[in-house]
Parts: C-alpha cells; sequence; structure tokens
C-alpha cells in the first residue's frame, strides 16, 4: 500500500468481505442469494484500475460453461475457445467459500514472510538507533515499512529517530500513521507530544499528554513530567518575549541589565571593580524581566568565563576581596534563579557554577557558606529543581560538606545548620538521590553521623532528630538500610547514643532513634548479632520509660534484634521478659502488640521456660486468644497462633482450654483467606495440637465442620 487512500480501502474491503462471508453461511435461502448477488457485483468491481501494489486475483464465481460437444468423425469434440453464456448460474456457496479460505491462507502466508522481513529490519533500526546512528536508524525502518505498512512499532520508532534529527514534522506524521494502526498507542502520543513541543504547538503537544494518561492512568507520573515541561517551555518563550517587547520600547531598567553586563565583561580587572558591578547588577534585577535579560544577554557565560570571578568561586584565592566577590556572584545567582526555571536550567548547565556552589557550602567563609546553602535552598523546594540538582552536582560531595554544616561541634551557626537540614530533607526524600549515594554512604552520610552520636551535647541536641530523621529517610534504600546495618561504627554509636538519652531524658533524640534501628534491624548482619546482647539489655531498660512511644519502640527493637541472637533471646528471659511483653499486650496499642507477641513468640520457640511462665500467668491463654479475635491483624493472629501451639505442648493446657472458644478462633483463621499463608499455616498446627492432646476438642470440631478445613490444610503444614 503506498499512501493512506490505499491502506483505508484495503481495510474497507476486509469489512466487506467479512460481511459476505456471513451472508453466505446464512440458513435464510433469500439472505443467502442477495449474498451471491453482491459478491458477484463485488468481484466484478475488482476489475478496475487500482493503484494498490496487492495482489488482486481473484476467484471467479461465474466460471464459463463449456459448449455443447460438436461431432466429428463419430467423436464429440469441445468447441475451442467458447464462452459460456451470460445468464450461466452463479458459483455456489460452498465453492465460494472454498475459494475465499484458499484465498486468505495465501494472504496469510505472504504476509508472516513480510512480518518476519519487517521485524528482522525493525531490530537493525533499533541497534542503529542505540549507536545513535539516527539515519541509519530510518533507514531500516523505512525499508520494513516498505514491506509491511501496517506495523505500527516501525512508525513509533522511526518517529523518534526523526525526533533525534530535528524531522519534527516527519515524525507527527509517523504517530498519526501509528494511531492508525492502534488508535490507543501510548509511544505514538508521547512521541508525538515531544514533536509537538520543539515546535512550540503547546496546547497539542499538552493534549497528546493527556491523552496518555486517559489510555492508560498508570502513566500519569510519566504524563505530568511531559506537562511540567510543557509548562516551562511556553512559560520560558513568553517571559523572552515579554522582555524583549521592554527592551524594544526603551524600558530603562530593560537597558541596564545589558550595560551592566557589559561592563563586566571586561577582562583582567580588580576583584572589588566586579563586586560593585554584581552589587548593581543584584539591584536591577528586580523582575522576571531583568532575569530574562541577564540570561538572554549572556549574563552566566560572561561570569563563568572571567577569570577572576571563577578563580574566587572555585576557592583559588582566599583574600577578603576574593571572598567578597564570591559572595556576591553566589547573591546574584540566587536572585536571578529565584522563581525562573529556565535560568535554574541555565545555571545548572555551567560546570562552574556547579563546582562553586558544592565547594561553597563548605567555605571557612560564613558569608560564602551562608550564600551557597541559601542557592541550595533554593534548588531543593520543587520538584524540577531538585531534578536539576541531582543531574547535574557532584552529591556525594554535596552529602559530605552539609553534613559537615551540620555536625561540626566548633563555632555552630544555627540558621546554617538549619538551612543545611531543610535541603538534606527534601533530596533524601528523592529515590535518585539515595542511589547515588549508596557507594559513598561511609564517607558521606555514616561516618559524620555516628561521630555526631557519639558527641551529644548541648550544641547539637537541636538539630540531632532531624538528622536522625534524614538518615531513616536514606535507609529507604535497600542498598543503604542494607549498609548501615553492616556498619559496625553506626551499631557502636547507637548503644552509646540509647544509653545516653535514656539516662538524660532525651526523648526526642530517643524516639526517632530507635526508630530507625527498628528499621535497620529487618536485615539479618553479623555486626547485630554481635551488639545484640548489649542492645536488648538497653532496650529492657526502656521499656519503664515514661514516653510511650520509646517503650513501643524499645519493644520494636526487641522484635527485630531477638530472632538474630540466641544469647540475646537467653539474656532477656533472665530479665523476666515475659512479664514485660504480657503487660503490653493487655494494652490495646496496635503496634505495640505487633511488638510485644513476636518477641514473646520468638522466645517461646527458644525457651520451654518461657511458656512455662506464660501459662503460669495466663493459665487459660486469654490474651493469646484475645489476640486470635476476628479483625486481628494478620502477623498479630500468626505468631498469636504460633506462641499458643507451642504452649499447648504443656500437659494439662489443652484441658484448660475446654469450654473456651479457642477451637472456633483457630479454625476460622485456619479457613480464612489470609495473604500470609503462615497465618493458616500456625493455626491449623495450633488446632492439631490441641485435637492430639485433647480428644474431647475434636467434638467441637466436629460441630463446626472442622475436620474437612483441617484436612485442607494439609498441604499448608507439609
Amino acid at each position: 500500500m503506498d499512501n493512506s487512500e490505499d491502506f483505508e480501502s484495503f481495510l474497507k474491503n476486509v469489512d466487506t468481505i467479512s460481511g459476505l462471508v456471513k451472508d453466505l453461511n446464512s440458513t435464510d435461502e433469500e439472505v443467502n442469494q442477495r449474498a451471491i448477488e453482491r459478491a458477484d457485483r463485488y468481484m466484478a468491481t475488482l476489475e478496475e484500475p487500482c493503484r494498490t501494489k496487492i495482489n488482486k486475483t481473484r476467484i471467479n464465481t461465474n466460471p464459463p460453461k463449456p459448449p455443447p460437444p460438436v461431432q466429428t468423425g463419430g467423436e464429440l469434440q469441445q468447441h475451442p475457445g467458447s464462452q459460456c453464456p451470460r445468464n450461466a448460474p452463479s458459483i455456489s456457496p460452498e465453492n465460494f467459500m472454498k475459494s475465499m479460505e484458499r484465498d486468505a491462507e495465501e494472504r496469510r502466508k505472504r504476509r508472516v514472510a513480510k512480518e518476519k522481513i519487517a521485524t528482522t529490519l525493525k531490530e537493525k533500526g533499533n541497534e542503529a538507533y542505540a549507536q545513535e546512528d539516527y539515519e541509519s536508524a530510518v533507514k531500516h525502518y523505512s525499508d520494513g515499512l516498505a514491506a509491511l505498512k501496517d506495523m505500527q512499532p516501525l512508525y513509533t520508532n522511526r518517529a523518534q529517530a526523526y525526533i533525534k534529527l530535528g524531522k519534527y514534522r516527519e515524525a507527527i506524521t509517523d504517530c498519526e500513521w501509528a494511531l492508525k494502526c492502534n488508535e490507543k498507542c501510548l509511544k505514538a502520543y508521547l512521541h508525538m507530544g515531544k514533536a509537538l513541543l520543539a515546535l512550540k504547538n503547546y496546547e497539542k503537544s499538552r493534549s497528546c499528554f493527556e491523552k496518555m494518561v486517559e489510555i492508560e492512568p498508570g502513566k500519569e507520573k510519566l504524563a505530568k513530567e511531559y506537562l511540567t515541561q510543557v509548562g516551562l517551555e511556553e512559560e520560558r518563550e513568553n517571559q523572552e518575549r515579554s522582555a524583549m517587547e521592554e527592551f524594544v520600547r526603551g524600558e530603562v531598567k530593560a537597558a541596564t541589565v545589558p550595560e551592566l553586563l557589559e561592563k563586566l565583561s571586561r577582562p583582567m580587572l580588580k576583584p572589588f571593580y566586579y563586586r560593585g558591578g554584581l552589587e548593581l547588577l543584584s539591584r536591577a534585577v528586580t523582575d522576571c524581566t531583568g532575569q530574562t535579560l541577564f540570561r538572554l544577554n549572556n549574563g552566566f557565560s560572561i561570569i563563568s568565563s572571567n577569570d577572576t570571578m571563577r578563580r574566587c568561586l572555585l576557592q583559588k584565592t582566599n583574600d577578603q576581596h576574593s571572598q567578597e566577590l564570591c559572595v556576591s556572584v553566589l547573591q546574584l545567582w540566587r536572585i536571578i534563579c529565584d522563581g525562573n526555571d529556565e535560568n535554574q536550567k541555565t545555571l545548572m548547565a555551567c560546570p562552574v557554577s556547579t563546582q562553586a556552589i558544592v565547594l561553597s557550602a563548605a567555605s571557612g567563609q560564613v558569608a560564602v557558606r551562608s550564600e551557597s546553602l541559601a542557592l541550595l535552598r533554593l534548588y531543593s523546594q520543587m520538584p524540577h529543581s531538585r531534578g536539576l540538582a541531582m543531574n547535574n552536582l557532584d552529591l556525594h560531595m554535596l552529602m559530605k560538606n552539609l553534613m559537615a554544616c551540620i555536625s561540626q561541634p566548633k563555632h555552630p551557626h544555627q540558621q546554617q545548620e538549619a538551612t543545611a537540614v531543610i535541603i538534606l530533607e527534601k533530596f533524601a526524600a528523592e529515590n535518585k538521590f539515595c542511589f547515588q549515594l549508596r557507594d559513598v554512604l561511609t564517607d558521606s552520610v555514616s561516618a559524620p553521623f555516628a561521630t555526631m552520636l557519639r558527641n551529644i551535647s548541648s550544641c547539637n541536641l537541636h538539630i540531632l532528630p532531624s538528622v536522625i530523621s534524614i538518615v531513616g529517610c536514606l535507609a529507604k534504600d535497600d542498598v543503604i538500610r542494607h549498609n548501615l546495618a553492616h556498619d559496625p561504627e553506626c551499631w557502636k554509636a547507637f548503644l552509646l547514643a540509647i544509653k545516653q538519652c535514656g539516662a538524660s531524658q532525651y526523648t526526642d533524640i530517643l524516639y526517632p532513634l530507635l526508630g530507625l534501628i527498628v528499621n535497620l534491624s529487618t536485615v539479618t548482619s553479623p555486626v547485630i548479632q554481635e551488639v545484640a546482647v548489649s542492645l536488648c539489655g538497653c532496650c529492657l531498660d526502656l521499656l519503664k520509660y515514661h514516653s510511650g512511644g520509646v517503650i513501643t519502640r524499645a519493644a520494636g527493637v526487641l522484635s527485630g534484634v531477638l530472632p538474630q541472637s540466641p544469647d540475646a533471646i537467653q539474656h532477656v528471659i533472665g530479665q523476666d521478659v515475659v512479664k514485660s511483653m504480657c503487660r503490653l499486650l493487655k494494652g490495646r496499642g496496635e503496634t505495640a502488640t505487633k511488638y510485644a507477641i513476636k518477641t514473646l513468640t520468638v522466645c517461646a520457640a527458644d525457651s520451654p521456660l518461657v511458656r512455662d511462665q506464660l501459662v503460669k500467668s495466663n493459665k487459660n491463654l486469654s490474651i493469646l486468644r484475645r489476640l486470635l479475635a476476628p479483625g486481628s491483624d494478620e502477623m498479630v493472629a500468626g505468631n498469636a497462633a504460633l506462641c499458643l501451639s507451642l504452649c499447648i505442648e504443656l500437659e494439662g493446657i489443652a484441658s484448660n482450654l475446654l469450654g473456651t472458644d479457642i477451637v472456633l478462633l483457630l479454625l476460622r483463621h485456619a479457613a480464612g483467606d489470609a495473604k500470609r499463608t503462615a497465618v493458616q499455616r500456625n493455626a491449623a498446627v495450633a488446632l492439631g495440637k490441641l485435637c492430639r492432646s485433647e480428644p474431647r476438642h475434636i467434638d467441637k470440631l466436629r460441630q463446626l465442620h472442622g475436620l474437612e478445613i483441617l484436612h485442607s490444610c494439609m498441604k499448608l503444614i507439609t
């Protein structure tokens, strides 16, 4: 098919033939006869000239009848070149169907061959695209389309290559063809939106990205990113148009910025000359027009290419004038980037500026460091600007310098500490930021963090809770959490900090610190095993703390650490852990209950003494039965069933449970549809042990039709 008209005509013919086949198979003789007549007319029309290259060989539904034979010399002979009369009857429906089937099979075979050729060419195009040879990629995709016109991926792939070549209109045409093949093609709308954005057709570009969400709501995040780009690009164009209009009108403010930049472009002058010019420029840039004119008149490159200013920014000179010049540049950058996305983007594209911003954050000069932090805070506020910073700044050095701002023991500057914390809180919530810190965690995060915990004093009490929360946010990343869980210096610092905070009643520090340890203890680590006894001892002491939140998190640490250390289990058993956990279980806190029952179950599984203590304190195990009640958390119910099954092994316990609702409670969980199969398994095991220890429970089980349920649970038990 050479063009769109032929392609659409082909699709229409397919629909027509499908209707004919349906009517030819009809049991209604009238419908059948009309279908035969329509088929005759349709076949006749196909003899008209057509511009397509499709093989139009058709089945003749009215083959000519041979004329009656002529007798010659006693033999009957057929007339050569004889034709069938005009009123000859049509082919039967059965023969027509067979002919159509043969034709369809031939077409299918031809299409399979074409698909194979087109797929091979598509793969070649993909290889060329991956090697950034976009011209060759376009050629391969075009050859593939010559073989198979309705292969949608070839259109979208070629559109993508066209975009790389700056051929946006060609890309849009290909996307339109892809949508004719598949009206819900997400890639077609994506590439069309990009091409329209490049052509500054913002309205249509925005519609393409919105259409993606309409087709597949799960693509909302991706579409939102592109919609943000459309908004930013449209805003940039409007700003530049407005700024140039003011400049052309001769507005004094609009003329000031280019004049000052022209003076700043003079080379080899003293630092105080440039500092004066920068301060005048900072006062002149009072609105978006001034910011835009700064960019349009190469303000960024004038500063970065000036040798004097560059040396000051990169901390290669330390005299007073150089430091003041550095402050002036950083201040100007903050002013021209505040609220101006395009300026933020331009600044981050300059290697000198990105290096200077990070270096200045660790400057020994308070004023320089303060301006650098102010600029970084500006970039941390919005997702788009955070993305720019993460893509262009040295995040390892940035993290290290920001932590240094926070953890300096001498000459603290609380305002700068607070700013550094705000910056880190914003960046730590970004997955990309965490990912880039994985390989440099010790140097940039864990080492300074451990130092702060080992040196808790009045100087850092106000800032430590926020720092702990930042590290906790970073630890949501699996690799960072694993690395912290295996860092011995961190765990030593944790122990010292818990002891000091517990003794000094530093609840604001203790609460987030225990939460971080609960998170890290989900990782099995030999370092945790080494400190487990001491750590669990500290947590047992905290169970008497005045803050309910601290008590709950102390129980959480026990529940995470005890499974990793048999020595720690023996230690807490000797410290009457059963009594402490039972006290927590009598409360109504959901989180505390979850931690307490897990701790109790771990200890009961390891020690018969714990089971005996638990039964003596609660003969009919009402505490455990309450945790099995309908509506209980699955993890709580699963641990309660396991703990109960361990206690039932003790002599006489099953008999003590006669007359209670224990069979019904366990049966509900065994027959339930819990997401965790361990809940069903533990309940079934407990039920089996209960009936074996006390056969009278079997009667209750029969009444509830529980034997069938128990039988169905055998696969879980095995």
